[in-house]
């Protein structure tokens, strides 16, 4: 029921006071009576309000607002007082929100998303407006903006991975004009009068465009381990990621390999993401807020790779009250503090992580060291015998030893906020690891000598050896950045970073060993030195400019200064390789996200980068289209054109703490790479489920291989390097399937990847070859049941075997000093498969309040549930003629426990 007043001539509002007593009267009769009186207008629902009586109190000269709030706060009764001299009244809060009336009609929303328990900042979140088609997405510091936002009154609803989708009724006051407001959402269940949960739970991923998904590290975190909570190896769950490489944490993305995948942590590039022998990533998942997953057709703003991006935020730090975190599981210990400033305007987050492996060898270190240990064995060899191609090596000579190794990183950010509208932000990290595989071999007695070289046996008096070799590995990254964000008006966003990295390894080898041969006696002596340095210095400015509700326009500077250098010297003064390299990168790139209609969406984009190494400037022209059939099906395709000017050549070292080095594009041994993706798909997404089918292809051009399995006679160890570099092209091509179970107490998702590899090196083989990385067919599981404060979670894996080269024959050869020198004959390249993969891992959670500040959680994995044995690759020996084939295995069955407390 409503009361009306006709009258124009009216007091204001705030003008109104109230001398009176009510005293009695019943409640329909005073606000008759008001309504009269001052010509008010009172709406509510008749059976809303209760037949009512005041009591005895009087008003003496008391606010018309705050005698309306002590009457209706008596009766648990919501009400507002709307401009136009309407007192709106309603029990269900809610109700009261959705019958405002607007102010602003038309205009531009400005806001900013947040956690609401931290105050951390929500990059990348979905906001859009309910029944409307229009969106948009937060940017990396939590701004948006909405053109020709319908009214002040809209209700708009924000998603964010890893939180509730979340509803907001919005009404004038809470909109700032000075400013853009700050939408605070959580991840738990309660509601307020203006917010409502809506979904039951969490998603895990969340595909956010053409090949892009949005990952959530909060809930990653709750999958199955080896030892460490660890982004990448989840990452590698997803459907076109190669799940089956448990000896590298990197990313083989569609036909890929990790070089060729831009990784950034707030800004800066890492060159290097493997902690200890590959097993886990360099990233502690502890410190990581989002992270943003490009599998192919990326953007113009992503230059320098020419496979994929994953984009690390770094957590800002709580700006609402101090936190910290502390945790241990059978590898590492871990911790973090963050806390705000004293003004508010700031946060600092502060976290490590270190192994413990170098004082306590757990179950599971011993586990991956012997499988460590078993390919150091079969991979100690001398000048008699090379290593095989593809997933085969040849080895003879074993020594045993057990290395003293540990890692460690650390993680720093200050962000400050010095106004609304801008934040400053300060980030470190760096990561270590160290290896000392020396070792004192004697062998007293031994019968037999077969040569000094990869021998097999031979004869010759009674042998004494004495070996001492003292062997020094450490690897690691460092990268800093200073960032600047701005929201200059509703329409234009700023970022400048100026940001640092380096990769770092250096090995240190030296073996003397003396062989005392009945009377004679005699000394080898042989060292290596090798460091690989890797120097980035980039600086990088972006726009967002907000032309119009149809068109975003980003544009954008980046010069990237880089100086690698690569030493391999033997026996002090037999420099093998020597290369000191420096190249300049400077691109500009310009793209615009048009909307043409509310159902289509095109994003053509271009990137210049001129690269002095060659003296040439490289046009990478791309474009992405989304169409909405409906509202819950769209159809996508992508093409672009990329190009890599840094490259990381894989070696035959795995154990020697560094795998890899880093090279320059030049024109001699290591050309520019190049890449053209092509690709289309379309993606089905109900309430609760989403399907997603992707297919792509990839051609690829100056590839680079480095190998001396197939020089000629397997080329003597103090024979130069640089001939054994060959250049290839491939492809890349497949199709990829999601089907995913978004929300409720269950999870999951299963993906399917059909896919081929090709490379052609003509000077290492006269026709095409599947490359390393090929896998026909990879099917995963995954699944996440919560039940109260308990979660369950499974994965499982299954892929076809990997390709590798196997030798088709081998001899011996006995010398006039009775050595014996085995060879070998190689086959075909990569013409055999290893056998099938595949792997269940399991993990178990609870989570309970401790205290009132804080929370605790208990956990334990199981890497490789039913003991599958998984060959990593074969060895190759010959003995009396005769070739002998030995399976090399991975990890089997290996549980972990963990504990973690937060306050």
């Amino acid at each position: 029921m409503t009361f009306r007043c006709l009258s124009q001539d009216v007091v204001p509002l705030e003008d109104i006071v109230i001398n009176n007593s009510y005293f009695g009267q019943r409640l329909y009769t005073v606000l008759a009576g008001l309504e009269k009186e001052f010509k008010l207008k009172f709406d509510f629902k008749k059976d809303e309000l209760p037949d009512f009586f005041l009591g005895d109190k009087y008003y003496d000269n008391v606010p018309l607002a705050a005698v309306i709030g002590d009457i209706f706060n008596q009766l648990n009764l919501r009400y507002k007082i709307e401009s136009n001299r309407t007192i709106i009244i309603r029990k269900n809060p809610k109700e009261l929100l959705q019958l405002r009336q607007p102010t602003r009609q038309n205009f531009t929303f400005r806001g900013q998303v947040v956690d609401k328990e931290t105050g951390e900042t929500l990059p990348y979140a979905t906001i859009y407006v309910k029944n409307t088609l229009l969106g948009t997405t937060s940017n990396v510091d939590g701004y948006f903006s909405i053109l020709n936002m319908p009214s002040d009154t809209s209700t708009v609803i924000i998603q964010y991975i890893g939180y509730k989708s979340t509803e907001i009724k919005l009404y004038p006051e809470m909109l700032s004009e000075k400013g853009p407001t700050v939408f605070s959402i959580s991840g738990s269940a309660d509601e307020l009068d203006e917010v409502v949960i809506l979904a039951q739970q969490e998603h895990m991923i969340k595909s956010s465009g053409i090949s892009t998904l949005s990952v959530s590290p909060k809930q990653l975190a709750a999958l199955p381990s080896l030892g460490e909570k660890d982004i990448f190896r989840s990452l590698q769950l997803l459907p076109g990621i190669s799940a089956t490489n448990e000896t590298s944490s990197g990313l083989y993305v569609r036909g890929g390999t990790p070089d060729q995948n831009l990784v950034l942590f707030d800004g800066f590039t890492v060159y290097h993401v493997d902690h200890f022998y590959g097993f886990f990533s360099a990233f502690n998942a502890n410190a990581i807020k989002d992270v943003q997953l490009y599998k192919g057709g990326f953007e113009a703003k992503y230059g320098g790779r020419i496979s994929s991006v994953v984009d690390l935020t770094g957590k800002n730090g709580n700006t609402e009250s101090a936190s910290g975190n502390v945790g241990i599981s059978a590898i590492s210990v871990n911790g973090s503090v963050e806390a705000p400033f004293d003004d508010g305007k700031g946060s600092i987050f502060i976290g490590a992580r270190r192994s413990f492996t170098d004082i306590i060898r757990s179950g599971l270190y011993k586990d991956v060291f012997d499988l460590f240990e078993e390919d150091n064995q079969n991979t100690q060899q001398g000048p008699g015998a090379g290593p095989g191609g593809g997933g085969g090596r040849f080895g003879f000579n074993q020594i045993e030893n057990e290395p003293d190794f540990y890692f460690y990183d650390l993680n720093a950010k200050i962000s400050y906020r010095p106004s609304a509208k801008e934040i400053v932000s300060i980030s470190f990290y760096n990561g270590v690891d160290k290896l000392d595989n020396s070792n004192d071999f004697s062998n007293q007695g031994f019968g037999g000598f077969g040569g000094f070289g990869g021998g097999n046996g031979g004869n010759g008096g009674n042998l004494n050896i004495n070996n001492n070799t003292t062997d020094l590995n450490s690897w690691g990254n460092m990268g800093s950045s200073i960032r600047w964000g701005r929201q200059w008006s509703d329409k234009i966003f700023t970022s400048t970073v100026l940001s640092y990295s380096r990769y770092f390894t250096d090995r240190d080898s030296y073996s003397l060993t003396e062989v005392t041969r009945d009377d004679s006696t005699f000394t080898m002596r042989n060292g290596t030195v090798e460091d690989n340095n890797v120097v980035d210095f980039t600086f990088k400015s972006e726009v967002e400019y907000q032309l119009s509700r149809s068109h975003m326009l980003g544009f954008g500077v980046q010069s990237t200064d880089n100086r690698i250098n690569y030493t391999q010297v033997r026996n002090d003064t037999l420099n093998i390789l020597d290369r000191d390299d420096k190249g300049y990168t400077a691109a500009f790139y310009a793209q615009d996200t048009w909307r043409p209609s509310e159902s289509l969406t095109v994003v053509p984009g271009i990137r210049l980068s001129w690269y002095s190494g060659t003296s040439q400037t490289y046009t990478e022209p791309r474009i992405s289209v989304s169409y909405e059939l409906s509202e819950r099906l769209t159809v996508k395709g992508a093409w672009g054109k990329y190009y890599q000017f840094v490259t990381r050549v894989v070696r035959e070292d795995f154990t020697q703490g560094s795998r890899d080095f880093w090279l320059m594009a030049t024109d001699d041994v290591n050309p520019v790479s190049s890449a053209t993706h092509y690709i289309a798909g379309f993606s089905f997404e109900l309430d609760q489920f989403l399907f997603d089918m992707e297919a792509y292809h990839k051609d690829m051009q100056g590839l680079t291989e480095y190998t001396l399995r197939f020089s000629n006679n397997f080329r003597a160890q103090d024979q130069g390097t640089t001939e054994l570099f060959y250049e290839g092209t491939g492809y890349a091509r497949g199709v990829e399937f999601l089907l995913q179970k978004k929300v409720g107490a269950y999870t999951g998702w299963i993906g399917y990847t059909l896919s081929e590899v090709i490379h052609n090196f003509p000077g290492i083989a006269d026709h095409s070859f599947y490359a390393l990385n090929d896998q026909t067919h990879e099917f995963k599981a995954v699944n996440s049941l919560r039940a109260g404060n308990w979660t369950f979670s499974a994965t499982w894996i299954y892929a076809t075997g990997k390709p590798y080269t196997s030798p088709v024959g081998g001899y011996e050869i006995t010398l006039l000093d009775g050595t014996v020198n085995s060879y070998v004959s190689v086959g075909e390249k990569n013409a055999f498969r290893l056998p099938d993969y595949h792997r269940m891992d399991v993990s178990v959670n609870y989570g309970w309040d401790w205290g009132s500040k804080a929370k605790a959680e208990v956990g334990l994995s199981v890497f490789n549930a039913y003991n599958r044995t998984n060959v990593w690759y074969k060895t190759f020996t010959i003995a009396e003629d005769e070739l002998i084939v030995t399976d090399v295995n991975t990890v089997g069955f290996t549980p972990n426990l963990f504990i973690n407390l937060m306050f």
